[in-house]
């Protein structure tokens, strides 16, 4: 057992694994905390907003730990692209789930029991598979990290009750693992079903700061009719920016794909009633930057990492402010200035009612049912009351999720309500969202604190001009490899280069965002168009 305890990696190994496989320096706020805790053997909870980094949270300890991590996700028809971003990171990665072809899945386990992989991605219905259950008592599995993790509770936004069977396969295990649980959002009663439902054993609680000061935050009231001309207007004032439209029905999505691909627009739709088929189609054209314009119901987007959103545009009501900023903050997840809009009516009030009367049964008691409702109708005000708001978006958000808003005491400088804007407005707006200075310093704070690699940009002579070279170059290569554009580089990354214009591998290596395997992957093509 001593010889075990002196064989745990430390932090400094986590931050000397994160520096290797991704480039960066030093972890986000709550990160460390959390890769600490399980590198100790703890279990942890974290709740992060979307963008924060919840994957590194277990994919640098995976990195270190002997055996297998095991990530229990939903997720199935992103595991194969978040599979290849991890072999981009130069971590051995692997996925079983239903996609898999079933003379395919024996081969993954064997590979896996025979030490192949670091990390794999299960889908939870797969855990009650004998086959798979009986190759996890078989191998050394030193983590199990839990994603969505709000979706085991009933009250949360997205219940799967494959997720009831997490706790199960765990204490099934012949020695059991530390548990790390995820989520972007999670109130406190979600949080203690977390806790209760999966048994975490004394977890760590990390509940990570909600703001995202590069968002800007705007909601109008328009009709249908407007707020369709008025994306179209905006998707061609912004014709090289990607971006994901979100309405509330399937005959509107395609209404709205309809009429950008009519203006000359790469646009795709993505809902629910298309094949299995055509939805991997329409997500591969837009995490690939072939389609630069998603347009979708909820059900896109959930664990989706693509880091180069510039705006999300949601075209009708959510039904709770929880649902709502985990959709608005797939927008610049790499820490650049992007645009978040609320496009709403009143009609979309009884929408909401219609959808929240329409609670399924699954099993649960009448009690229960009037319970949920309740819940979901009270989560829906406040929906309504951020469409509403005639105080500071950014203090509301925070507020709603028990976080500090000092500092905006006299507003954000960065919000519609703040900065008195109209939808006409915006349908004027410069190329990427206007900041005032306030604004401006508030996000050079939140980034110094973060200790990432991001000053305020101000494009110089021929800046531009090298920015899009490098994305030419990062979109070739990526096509080549197989994988998403921003599994190559981040956009942030491509702007860091720009600005310190490194000319050799040295320089180029202390660029946040490269770490050693993408230096040698890539770092000569990269100088090559820098200098050029």
């Amino acid at each position: 057992m001593g010889e075990a305890e002196k064989a745990r990696p430390t932090l400094e190994d986590a931050r000397a694994a994160l520096a290797e496989h991704f480039g960066y320096q030093s972890f986000r706020p709550g990160q460390d905390r959390v890769i600490e805790a399980v590198l100790a053997g703890r279990d942890a909870l974290a709740v992060m907003p979307t963008g924060a980094g919840k994957s590194v949270c277990y994919q640098v300890p995976a990195a270190l730990l002997p055996g297998l991590t095991i990530v229990v996700s939903p997720l199935i028809s992103l595991m194969a692209d978040q599979v290849r971003a991890l072999k981009e990171a130069g971590i051995r990665g692997s996925y079983y789930n239903s996609s898999l072809k079933a003379h395919v899945r024996p081969e993954v386990l064997r590979r896996a029991a025979a030490g192949w992989y670091d990390i794999m991605y299960v889908a939870p219905e797969r855990l009650t598979d004998p086959a798979f259950r009986a190759f996890a008592t078989q191998v050394q599995i030193p983590l199990v990290a839990i994603d969505e993790a709000h979706c085991v509770s009933q009250w949360g936004q997205d219940f799967r009750p494959a997720y009831r069977e997490i706790a199960s396969f765990v204490a099934s295990l012949p020695e059991r693992p530390p548990v790390m649980a995820l989520t972007a959002t999670a109130t406190t009663r979600v949080r203690e079903d977390i806790s209760a439902l999966l048994r975490l054993h004394d977890p760590i609680i990390q509940v990570s700061g909600f703001d995202r000061p590069n968002l800007r935050l705007s909601t109008f009231e328009l009709t249908p009719k407007k707020r369709e001309r008025w994306v179209a207007n905006y998707v061609k004032a912004h014709p090289e920016e990607s971006g994901i439209v979100y309405a509330t029905t399937r005959k509107k999505v395609e209404q709205i794909a309809d009429a950008l691909v009519a203006e000359g627009i790469a646009a795709t739709a993505y809902h629910a009633g298309m094949s299995d088929e055509d939805r991997e189609a329409a997500q591969h054209a837009f995490v690939h930057d072939d389609a630069l314009v998603l347009v979708a119901t909820t059900a896109f987007g959930m664990g989706i990492d693509k880091s180069n959103v510039r705006f999300v545009i949601n075209c009708g009501l959510p039904l709770s402010l929880e649902e709502y900023y985990q959709e608005a903050g797939r927008a610049g997840r790499d820490g650049e200035p992007a645009a978040c809009y609320l496009l709403w009516s009143r009609g979309d009030i009884r929408t909401c009612h219609y959808f929240i009367d329409m609670v399924e049964d699954e099993g649960m008691s009448r009690a229960d049912r009037e319970r949920v409702r309740a819940t979901k109708e009270r989560l829906l005000g406040e929906m309504i009351g951020y469409a509403m708001s005639t105080s500071c978006l950014r203090a509301r958000i925070l507020r709603y999720f028990g976080q500090p808003t000092e500092g905006l005491s006299s507003g954000c400088d960065n919000c519609s309500v703040c900065c008195e804007d109209s939808a006409e407005r915006y349908l004027v707006a410069e190329r990427t969202p206007r900041r005032s200075s306030r604004a401006a310093e508030r996000i050079r704070a939140e980034r110094a604190r973060a200790e990432r690699d991001f000053d305020a940009y101000e494009p110089g002579e021929g800046d531009e001009e090298l920015f899009a070279r490098l994305r030419a170059l990062r979109k070739r290569l990526a096509d080549e490899q197989g994988v998403p554009p921003y599994v190559v580089f981040s956009d942030a990354t491509l702007r860091a280069m720009v600005r310190q214009r490194p000319a050799n591998d040295e320089e180029f290596l202390a660029v946040s965002g490269v770490g050693k395997v993408k230096l040698e992957r890539y770092g000569a093509e990269f100088l090559e168009e820098i200098g050029a």
